[in-house]
């Protein structure tokens, strides 16, 4: 391989050789000859003069076809994939001289996009090989760790020249640190508080440490280790804040008043007390023996007397609070302790006790709580805006699934992630330096044109607001609208002001399909119910004229042939009208189960009590005929159409007389209860009850759990009344057991107050 200058004219050789990028000629003899950038890529690579090897395998083939082209006299651009880099390379390949030139120009690396908006949120970046020593740092590093890029670069975390401490002020050895643990283990360690020594303010800063391992591809181990740490002085300088105010309400809460006073072993209050009197203004008359308990609060008298003498009983610790009313009628709050003093035998010689004023300590409380309160929130707002950012930087760093943009103040596109090239169609080059705006959110999912000062992404870049939008559309590269949901959070430069903003981009297309689908599943159910309902509907009544004509000459066989034909034709005759009068009913049953909600009538105010009335008088033969009774307390009144209510309650009643026990006289009671929004109206029977599992099986349509023999009906009551409540907008169920009695419970909406 030649030198690149001595292939060309001394101008244009020159020329060539100075050129920053990587440039190669292939003469007609099939000799390569590359420029210096090329020759220093190659060795470091060391890959001997093969000009191929700075690209993977499929890169190369498609320059070797590139060459045949341009030996054919055609010009080639080919993107390539290079293997000292990330980024993406672009080799223009062009007949000249003779032979073939390839000139290879690298992309812009996205890690150093990365480096640039890490130094624009302050956070310091480093990257240490596997014995820790550090490689590279970011501009902001030196700031925050107070050396040099100089002095960091080599230095690894087991150098002694480091101060580190923990929190509590430990010291921080060198092989825990994040970096080296992150190196040792493979995995991510994350938000670990350090303190470090800060050369040039002689002060200590506190960090907020983040390690990310770069793993050998297939294994886990690490054969770098990214670390991100953040400045969190200021919330350790809120803490320490917060517990210096701790200890000065403590000493606060050690000077407030007291009242010291002694008892008699068996409990007995003798004067003097100077405190005591002093305090309550009590004389020792008045305070003599139990008359002590006078200046507490009568409601704290019982407590008290309750703790004394279990204190004196036990001969253990005394300690009760309560309010002592004080000389100018005042009760304030106390809390009062007392020990016992024993003799050399051990025997109580006395008590002695104190009466703590507890006024300021509960103020004092309070005012440390209300502090707590305010620097635990100020702490909470740094550790959220620290978090926010430590999940950007990590985003960025590992190439999060979502789509990514970083954007200038003029809404240029500074960085694009692979997943929002994805997205939206375009290489991650076109999208860098283009305005975001016009390449991507130029129009509304309508095709009306998307004004830029309507744009959430360029009001947040005016104002510096966080703006969520669920549902939006960008535009790909093939012309078409792609559903989106984005956050567009801003980026702020030293004086606080917008210097531009990140946008996190989800494609939303399948949920949008999946929402479309449950739409059109609903639509359908309920075009089905509305069918089944008109069915059952046209079924009941249509199928009346058949029977009536069933029924008619059914009765005329009987009023006419009735004793004239054999015994057993007179039976089958009963059984025919035993059928056809239960057929009706069936239908009847049915047509009122269809009917129920098929009109769109105005719901009303109806009371409970005059619901019950009518009822009552439904059932009032079954009530005279078996003896039984039903009463109610009912005040409350329920929105609905009077009619359907009046079949529901008369059902539910009607239910609990036909299903009676045979011992003792049916007894339906029914009563009402205010649950928020909606009324409970309870019936209750002391009836034959029903078995556990069959609860949920009653209300549905046909079901009998009876031979007809034993108790009449179709088995239609109980769907008709499930039907009728869920039509009000409620719900109803049951509670019971065998022999035990049945209780049905069903809410309605509250009618509002007159």
């Amino acid at each position: 391989m030649n030198d690149l200058s001595a292939a060309a004219g001394a101008d244009a050789g020159a020329l060539l050789a100075a050129l920053p990028d990587p440039v190669a000629w292939l003469g007609p003899d099939g000799a390569w000859t590359v420029n210096g950038a090329a020759a220093a890529r190659l060795d470091l690579l060391d890959a001997g003069q093969d000009w191929q090897a700075l690209f993977s395998d499929d890169s190369a083939a498609r320059l070797r076809r590139a060459v045949q082209d341009a030996q054919a006299g055609q010009t080639t651009r080919v993107t390539v994939k290079i293997v000292d880099t990330a980024a993406p390379g672009l080799v223009t390949v062009a007949p000249s001289g003779g032979g073939v030139l390839l000139h290879l120009h690298v992309a812009r690396d996205p890690l150093e996009v990365a480096l640039e908006l890490m130094d624009g949120l302050h956070l310091g970046l480093t990257v240490q090989s596997p014995d820790s020593r550090i490689l590279m740092v970011n501009g902001a590093a030196p700031d925050i760790l107070g050396l040099s890029a100089g002095q960091l670069t080599g230095r690894d975390s087991l150098d002694p020249r480091w101060q580190a401490i923990h929190p509590d002020g430990r010291p921080f050895p060198g092989d825990t640190h994040p970096s080296r643990v992150a190196l040792r283990t493979g995995q991510v360690v994350r938000d670990v508080p350090m303190g470090i020594f800060h050369p040039p303010s002689e002060t200590w800063r506190w960090l907020q440490v983040t390690a990310i391992p770069r793993l050998v591809a297939g294994t886990n181990e690490a054969k770098q280790v990214t670390t991100v740490f953040a400045d969190v002085t200021d919330r350790y300088v809120l803490q320490r804040e917060m517990q210096r105010s701790e200890q000065r309400f403590r000493s606060l809460v050690e000077a407030t008043s007291q009242i010291v006073w002694d008892a008699h072993p068996d409990g007995h209050f003798p004067p003097p007390q100077p405190g005591w009197e002093a305090f309550t203004g009590q004389t020792p008359g008045e305070y003599g023996g139990a008359g002590w308990l006078d200046a507490v609060h009568p409601d704290d008298r019982p407590s008290t007397l309750r703790d004394w003498r279990r204190a004196v009983q036990t001969e253990q610790h005394y300690l009760t609070e309560h309010r002592l009313r004080r000389a100018d009628g005042t009760y304030v709050p106390m809390q009062a302790r007392a020990v016992a003093v024993r003799d050399e035998n051990g025997a109580i010689r006395e008590w002695v006790g104190i009466h703590t004023d507890m006024s300021a300590v509960r103020d004092a409380q309070q005012a440390l709580i209300d502090l707590n309160a305010d620097l635990e929130r100020r702490v909470q707002e740094r550790t959220l805006a620290l978090a926010d950012l430590t999940r950007f930087s990590t985003l960025l760093l590992t190439a999060a699934g979502e789509g990514i943009f970083g954007l200038n103040p003029d809404g240029m596109t500074t960085f694009a992630n692979p997943a929002a090239a994805r997205m939206l169609g375009y290489s991650v080059e076109r999208m860098i330096g283009a305005s975001q705006h016009d390449l991507v959110h130029h129009h509304h999912a309508d095709g009306r044109p998307y004004e830029l000062r309507e744009c959430p992404i360029h009001q947040t870049l005016q104002d510096g607001q966080t703006r969520r939008v669920e549902q939006d559309v960008m535009w790909h590269a093939q012309g078409h609208a792609v559903p989106v949901a984005y956050v567009v959070t801003p980026t702020h430069d030293e004086n606080g002001q917008p210097s531009g903003a990140v946008v996190m981009v989800q494609d939303i297309t399948e949920r949008e399909r999946a929402q479309e689908q449950l739409r059109e599943l609903i639509e359908n159910l309920e075009r089905s119910n509305q069918d089944l309902e008109q069915f059952a509907y046209v079924a009941s009544h249509d199928l009346q004229e058949p029977l009536r004509t069933i029924g008619s000459y059914t009765e005329l066989l009987a009023r006419r042939y009735q004793g004239q034909l054999d015994p057993r034709a007179d039976q089958y005759l009963h059984y025919m009208q035993d059928a056809v009068m239960r057929m009706r009913s069936l239908i009847q049953d049915l047509l009122g189960f269809a009917r129920v909600g098929r009109h769109d009538t105005l719901l009303e105010r109806v009371p409970l009590d005059d619901l019950l009335r009518a009822a009552a008088q439904n059932v009032r033969g079954t009530l005279d005929d078996g003896g039984g009774t039903l009463d109610w307390r009912t005040p409350h009144a329920v929105l609905g159409q009077p009619s359907l209510l009046i079949q529901l309650i008369t059902n539910l009643i009607s239910n609990g007389l036909k299903f009676r026990a045979q011992d003792r006289p049916a007894h339906v009671q029914v009563t009402s209860h205010l649950e928020g929004e909606f009324v409970r109206v309870t019936v209750q029977d002391n009836g034959i009850g029903i078995a556990p599992e069959y609860h949920a099986r009653v209300f549905d349509i046909f079901q009998r759990l009876h031979r007809r023999e034993q108790y009449a009906g179709n088995g239609m009551g109980l769907a008709i009344c499930r039907k009728i409540v869920e039509f009000h907008g409620g719900r109803i169920w049951l509670e019971s057991a065998p022999a035990q009695g049945s209780t049905f419970h069903l809410t309605l909406p509250v009618a509002p107050s007159q």
